[in-house]
């Protein structure tokens, strides 16, 4: 789940289209996960809704990302981090926006899907069917 808060009326309808494809790319693409498991919420603040070193912020972006599919090294979420960067600086950067990521991770054994615990091992049959089908669906291997 990503928690992004923009300055109000500065991302139209399709940049934040495209900046959730992008987050979701990354996660099936790079790393094999569902499409579905990606989700992004986007929360525009008002002038004065958002404040950055108690001033007003109409230039700032902060991302709260909650993690719950995998654990990493510190080195994995530097190139994560460095990645995300990169792939979302058409929007961020590239605007004179500053950025602010932070990420928390929920425990595997406190997520579900539908009432459903993912398949955890991205080599099974219950993985694979739900990448591809794109949904929640019950587990064969338990």
């Amino acid at each position: 789940m990503w928690t992004v808060y923009i300055p109000e009326g500065k991302f139209s309808f399709d940049d934040r289209q495209a900046i959730a494809t992008r987050i979701t790319d990354h996660y099936a693409k790079v790393m094999g996960f569902p499409r579905f498991w990606v989700s992004v919420a986007f929360h525009e603040q008002p002038l004065g809704g958002l404040f950055q070193g108690g001033e007003p912020a109409d230039n700032f972006v902060r991302i709260w990302i909650d993690h719950a599919i995998r654990r990493g090294s510190p080195e994995q979420y530097e190139r994560f981090l460095t990645g995300m960067w990169e792939a979302l600086g058409e929007w961020i950067r590239d605007r004179g926006f500053e950025l602010e990521v932070h990420g928390d991770e929920t425990p595997i054994a406190f997520w579900q899907i539908d009432g459903i615990t993912p398949p955890r091992d991205p080599q099974s049959e219950d993985w694979k069917r739900w990448q591809l089908e794109n949904k929640a669906s019950a587990l064969l291997g338990k």
